[in-house]
């Protein structure tokens, strides 16, 4: 962990080195350090944009479909507005936070736990950062698991395509897993996410082309005259599921779309790649609404026309379910798309992990050689750190290893959505916030605030009862590392 007195003497030799560089002349090479002595952001709303397209655009929207057919036409589309909603005003709230105590001219806090320890204390910091890293560790164990579904999907296609579609085909999920690992062990090397911009828009294509493909066979599939049952809430007791199964799958579902929606545990450390003005948090209040609601379109119609064309009996993952079987090229690129998204995807939830830890080694072991040391390669144009190597190589082999263990898609989606919901995307940005606005107890801000926490708090401990009930029903029976 870097401390209060480390970030204090990094800022104060940059602005030396900042003044020492403009007194001999060197003014252009001045102007490269921010104000905290660090090398100058040079992020805009663009790639702010793409960041948060790349983290909420996930393998979540696969997912809602089954979600909506829980729910049904009523209560689907207004919870998922519901989250929309929430998680907009929440980032909002949380983007001022990025300074502090003022959120234009106060100083920066790098990661969401320092935010919440200068606006709270520390006793909520490690809380938080528990929450936080909890959450982000289930995440990349979660896009492992995905990623490798949506590679086997595309051999399973083509087999289907080749054989008809009652035939056997299988595809190792444990393989893909091990493909998608030695990707991430190299792009892992990156240094942190100044150096990721570039994959971030690439992954937010990728995300947005492979929605746009889902969106379009859905269509296809109603305009085909296909009739599915559906009904106003959703899957039938006695019918499609029994009272018990109805009851848990609805629970799941809120987990599902709360997942969908996850993003905050990332948001100040992308806002902390931005250029400074316009200021940090007025950019980024716009790049989280330019985030949220492209992707409240693009999950609203996935979810409702994919209900709309499978009914009561969606699959968990309506790309690779197997939902849907034709065009089968098509719903290879649309796999492909959703590979090359997680890939970058992982990236974006990892990083924090990668820089918390490293700035935790280098400070707890300042003059160690192993931890510091920096070796430039292809002519200078990489930096390759062995302790970078060694322990990012060793995260990501980890997180693998889980996922080849529980590959159980829908309730680890809706377990990490319903434990990260509330505390990372609720609950502190609103005390921090009334902490940053001093606002006074029982007054109407304070008293709808702590009503809308609470009403959140209740939904995801509902969430979180429905996916532990789905995982422990999936376990039951499951052989780990079989080819399925």
């Amino acid at each position: 962990m870097v401390s209060e007195r480390q970030q204090q003497q990094a800022a104060a030799a940059g602005k030396v080195a900042a003044f020492n560089l403009a007194e001999a002349g060197f003014g252009d090479q001045a102007e490269l350090l921010d104000d905290d002595g660090r090398e100058r952001r040079t992020g805009t709303l663009v790639t702010a944009s793409a960041h948060i397209i790349t983290a909420v655009i996930g393998s979540g929207v696969l997912s809602l479909a089954w979600a909506i057919a829980q729910l049904g036409w009523v209560i689907g589309p207004v919870v998922l507005l519901a989250f929309s909603s929430i998680t907009w005003f929440c980032s909002s709230l949380l983007a001022d936070c990025y300074r502090a105590p003022d959120p234009v001219h106060g100083k920066r806090n790098y990661t969401y736990g320092q935010a919440v320890r200068a606006y709270l204390g520390v006793s909520k910091y490690w809380l938080c950062s528990l929450a936080q890293y909890i959450n982000l560790v289930g995440v990349t164990i979660g896009y492992t698991i995905t990623t490798a579904i949506s590679m086997g999907a595309i051999k399973r296609s083509n087999c289907f395509h080749s054989k008809g579609h009652g035939a056997d085909c299988e595809a190792s999920n444990t393989t893909n897993m091990i493909i998608f690992a030695g990707i991430q062990i190299l792009l892992s090397q990156l240094p942190n996410f100044h150096k990721l911009w570039w994959l971030s828009i690439v992954a937010a294509v990728m995300s947005l082309a492979y929605s746009s493909i889902g969106l379009g066979l859905s269509i296809a599939k109603i305009a085909g005259g296909v009739h599915v049952k559906t009904s106003l809430t959703g899957a039938v007791v006695g019918v499609d599921v029994t009272a018990s199964e109805k009851i848990w799958k609805t629970f799941q579902s809120l987990g599902d779309i709360a997942f969908a929606y996850s993003y905050s545990n990332v948001l100040i450390e992308i806002q902390d790649t931005l250029r400074s003005s316009p200021p940090e948090n007025v950019v980024m209040k716009k790049a989280s609404f330019i985030g949220v609601s492209t992707t409240t379109m693009f999950y609203m119609l996935c979810g409702v026309l994919g209900y709309a064309a499978f009914g009561n009996d969606a699959p968990g993952n309506f790309l690779t379910g197997f939902g849907f079987y034709d065009p089968f090229w098509l719903i290879d690129v649309g796999n492909v798309c959703i590979a090359v998204h997680l890939i970058g995807a992982y990236q974006v939830f990892c990083q924090p992990i990668y820089q918390f830890v490293e700035a935790w080694a280098r400070s707890r072991w300042p003059d160690a050689a192993f931890l510091n040391a920096e070796h430039t390669v292809a002519g200078g144009r990489f930096s390759v750190s062995p302790f970078r190597l060694v322990w990012r190589t060793a995260y990501v082999v980890v997180t693998a290893l889980v996922a080849m263990v529980f590959p159980f898609f829908n309730d680890f989606l809706g377990l990490i959505g319903a434990v990260s919901f509330w505390p990372l995307t609720v609950y502190f940005p609103i005390q921090m916030y009334m902490a940053q606005a001093k606002t006074r107890r029982f007054s109407p801000a304070w008293t709808w605030m702590n009503v809308l926490s609470y009403a959140c708090l209740f939904v995801s401990l509902l969430a979180a009862a429905g996916s532990v009930q789905g995982l422990v029903k999936d376990l039951k029976g499951y052989k780990p590392f079989k080819v399925s």
